[in-house]
């Protein structure tokens, strides 16, 4: 391994970072467990970061992807018909309830924000565009702009003019109840369009669950408030379902609808695939028709990449994996706030369904600690479970597990938890 890591840092940019002393190398995988190149087995709570969204080696996901592969075809562009792209793209047409809805396939979600972003701009004739504070929207260059995260911005030069919000630093307002919060939020949107914004503003770009940011989410119903002043200027609201989609927070399918708001545009992306790069954008036809140039996306929903997330909303639909986040997102999420309660280190436990996070502080000051969560990692590794972290300081332990999770898989992995938070201490 040690090779490996020397001819990784070699070749590969320094910036590209990697979790642990002593980094792994996954080799193989089945159903929500790894091994790596060592022989080591490890229970996945973090899912190639939400990607692998039903597990590793699903075989109706596999027989998919090798059916397309006998065709011979494994791409031809969009410049001809796809069928299995038009067929799912049909379908999650279908399930966004966004009226006369038509999709524009990518590769990631960094692109289909990009898209979005153009979309809304050309819309609105406008390069103004409205995002929350502690927000993630990609590393391109629009993407980065509207990231409202300075530990993953590059650069202040930018090809749109942003402005940020209050709405998911609920944690930063503890005085204020979640209903003058709301208020306190719709108010800053207001003043922000009177003081900050010239003429016609285009979009408002937010995660329902922000993911980089920690899992952090404004309080349910504050999206409607914010269309209420949205849509007395005109202004699209564009939903970045890339980490919160496909039933992944448990209550919903999409991560918006506890808002009870239909956006103008949603953004997807990772979990689609299953592990195949796969992304897109569905919005209203008329607003996705209405770019006057040419377009493509040479690679985006390919005939293997449209197979696999074909057979992967067929399986999340039909064993209804929305529900089971829902269950078993309930049992971690309540048995990580028990624990809570007894770890100095451990703060604002949250999240929704299968998308939960920790805050962890230095129990002598309370500030926000990179360093804790960092060494959580390590004991959760050796204990056999991979996490993630995030946040804006970088403190916020993040956990998605495959929403296909097994309720004694989730009790071994909250007891692996436990453990390494209180080793930790």
């Amino acid at each position: 391994m040690s090779n490996l890591l020397g001819r990784h840092r070699a070749v590969m940019p320094r910036w590209m970072s990697l979790y642990y002393d002593e980094p792994i190398e996954i080799v193989s995988g089945r159903g929500r467990r790894v091994t790596d190149s060592d022989g080591r087995s490890y229970l996945d709570f973090f899912g190639g970061i939400l990607t692998n969204m039903l597990g590793y080696d699903v075989p109706e996901v596999r027989e998919a992807v090798e059916r397309q592969l006998r065709t011979g075809v494994a791409h031809t562009s969009t410049l001809y018909l796809i069928r299995p792209q038009v067929e799912l793209a049909e379908r999650i047409a279908e399930l966004t309830g966004i009226p006369n809805a038509k999709v524009f396939f990518t590769n990631s979600g960094t692109e289909a924000n990009e898209t979005a972003l153009l979309l809304a701009t050309h819309a609105r004739r406008s390069d103004q565009v409205l995002a929350l504070r502690n927000s993630y929207h990609g590393r391109s260059y629009a993407a980065t702009a509207v990231t409202g995260n300075r530990s993953w911005k590059n650069s202040s030069l930018s090809p749109v003019n942003v402005h940020y919000l209050h709405g998911a630093d609920r944690a930063r307002f503890p005085h204020l109840s979640d209903e003058e919060f709301l208020a306190f939020c719709a108010d800053d949107l207001q003043h922000v369009l009177d003081t900050a914004t010239a003429t016609d503003v285009a979009c408002l770009i937010v995660e329902p669950v922000q993911g980089v940011g920690g899992f952090t989410a404004a309080p349910d119903g504050l999206l409607a408030r914010y269309r209420e002043t949205l849509d007395r200027y005109g202004i699209l609201l564009v939903s970045d379902e890339v980490q919160t989609g496909w039933g992944r927070t448990g209550e919903h399918f999409w991560g918006i609808q506890a808002h009870g708001v239909t956006p103008h545009a949603m953004t997807f992306a990772k979990g689609l695939g299953n592990g195949f790069a796969i992304g897109g954008v569905v919005a209203d036809g008329a607003l996705l028709d209405a770019l006057p140039a040419n377009g493509i996306s040479t690679f985006g929903g390919n005939p293997i990449a449209t197979a696999a997330a074909g057979a992967t909303l067929d399986y999340l639909l039909a064993h209804d994996l929305q529900a089971n986040a829902h269950r078993l997102g309930r049992l971690l999420i309540d048995g990580l706030r028990t624990a809570a309660e007894r770890l100095p280190i451990a703060r604002d436990v949250r999240g929704k369904g299968l998308m939960f996070a920790v805050d962890l502080i230095d129990p002598g000051t309370g500030s926000p600690s990179p360093s804790l969560a960092a060494r959580v990692l390590e004991h959760a590794k050796e204990r056999g479970l991979l996490i993630g972290k995030g946040g804006l300081y970088g403190h916020a332990l993040r956990m998605a597990p495959a929403l296909t999770l097994a309720e004694d898989e989730a009790r071994e992995g909250l007891d692996i938890l436990v453990d390494s938070l209180a080793a930790a201490c």
